[in-house]
């Protein structure tokens, strides 16, 4: 299953982010996903826990923002939901061979949340204790 896959690259990029911006813990990752991306919803939250384990996102939410698929056709410019299975001949004129999908493969992160670790305590003041002078 390449949901695995994906899940490990996702969990890969967003622990190296957090990590350079000095996350103690990732809280979520919201990742846009194409209807015809070819990846299962459930699945891919099955695996992306799977891969967080022992991560500094271990316990964080996934959230998938699905994306319709859409697509246009050159010919006469119509634009329509090509849908599940993918109706690439144009409702408008019905053409195939000028049809352009321009929604529905997308997969990305969108945006992640993470608690930054506590700012290191700032050095021990000094306390000068002034020494009497010697009579």
């Amino acid at each position: 299953m390449h949901e695995m896959s994906i899940a490990m690259a996702v969990v890969s990029q967003v622990e190296e982010a957090a990590q350079a911006g000095g996350a103690r813990v990732v809280t979520s990752v919201r990742l846009e996903v194409g209807e015809l991306a070819g990846v299962v919803p459930d699945a891919l939250a099955f695996c992306f826990e799977l891969a967080c384990a022992g991560t500094v996102l271990e316990g964080a939410a996934l959230v998938t923002e699905p994306v319709a698929a859409r697509a246009r056709c050159h010919s006469c410019t119509d634009d329509w939901a090509v849908g599940m299975p993918p109706e690439l001949c144009c409702p408008g004129c019905g053409k195939a061979t000028d049809v352009e999908l321009t929604a529905g493969r997308e997969l990305r992160i969108l945006s992640v949340n993470w608690e930054d670790c506590p700012a290191p305590d700032p050095a021990p003041a000094r306390h000068r204790q002034t020494i009497p002078e010697e009579r």
